[in-house]
């Protein structure tokens, strides 16, 4: 009896050290597969992300140009990086707004605006040109951009209101209701009043050649302030605390600037360009 027992005990003690040693086992396994596996909330997010967000895809503005006088080099070059740098903007912003807004975000607060900055900055390329050479026209319809997501281009078309350049006309209801009479550009609606400075007193003596044209662009001022109170209300509630700024008030700062200039360009073809009048161009929200 006590030389089966020491036997016995040593069976247990192996088979007990044995079953450890395969559940120790079991764990490490366990252990580095988890190691080696990505969060899963952190793959989904990524995931989420990156379809969520797209692309946002410019035309190319470089390939459709002209010769470009040597003297309109420099400011043809820095304008085209500029471009570059809008798109690498609102693809960052792509990013670090979704989710936010309804529907219409990316188009209202992303799209819209870099097609009001690109329209501005491919029309400054265009003069550039244009004073040694012929100014190139119909570059305007390269400022539209798309959101491509999975193939597919979503958006590439403004709501709210269109700058398509010298050619455009002011709509007379919306001149009207934009108008006060002082002669002001101030609308007061429900979401507030967006105000702006005058123009047409702060220009100088217009020569007659460019009377017309002039007119016309300070008519379209007029127009811009009307479409954007009136997108104004049609929005009231979307997006975040800086919506306004980004899909309002910044599409029409950038609006007015390549109005302004157009207006200061036609004032200088016969008589002295004035100077600072860029300083007109923003405009604020009053509630």
């Amino acid at each position: 009896m006590s030389r089966a027992l020491p036997k016995y005990n040593k069976r247990r003690v192996v088979f007990i050290g044995g079953a450890a040693a395969v559940v120790l086992s079991g764990a490490v396994i366990a252990g580095s597969a988890l190691a080696g596996t990505p969060d899963k909330s952190s793959t989904a997010q990524s995931a989420r992300t990156l379809a969520d967000t797209g692309t946002i895809s410019c035309p190319d503005v470089k390939s459709q140009l002209p010769a470009v006088p040597a003297s309109a080099q420099a400011e043809v070059d820095r304008n085209l990086a500029l471009l570059d740098t809008q798109i690498a903007e609102a693809n960052k912003r792509l990013v670090d707004t979704v989710g936010q807004g309804g529907a219409n975000f990316v188009q209202n607060a992303i799209l819209g605006p870099l097609k009001d900055k690109r329209t501005s900055t491919i029309d400054r390329i265009a003069i550039a040109i244009g004073r040694q050479g012929t100014k190139p026209t119909g570059l305007d319809s390269l400022a539209t951009c798309a959101l491509s997501t999975g193939g597919t281009d979503v958006g590439g078309t403004e709501t709210g209101g269109t700058d398509t350049g010298a050619t455009d006309t002011a709509t007379p209801s919306a001149t009207a209701s934009a108008t006060d009479a002082a002669g002001g550009t101030d609308t007061t609606t429900a979401a507030g009043t967006i105000s702006c400075p005058d123009v047409k007193s702060q220009l100088p003596a217009v020569p007659a050649s460019a009377q017309a044209e002039v007119d016309r662009n300070l008519a379209l001022l007029d127009t811009q302030i009307a479409e954007a109170n009136k997108r104004l209300v049609d929005t009231v509630g979307q997006g975040g605390a800086n919506f306004v700024q980004n899909a309002i008030l910044g599409p029409l700062k950038d609006k007015r600037t390549s109005t302004i200039d157009r207006i200061a360009i036609a004032i200088g073809r016969q008589g002295t360009k004035p100077s600072g009048l860029d300083s007109l161009a923003a405009c604020t929200l009053t509630k």
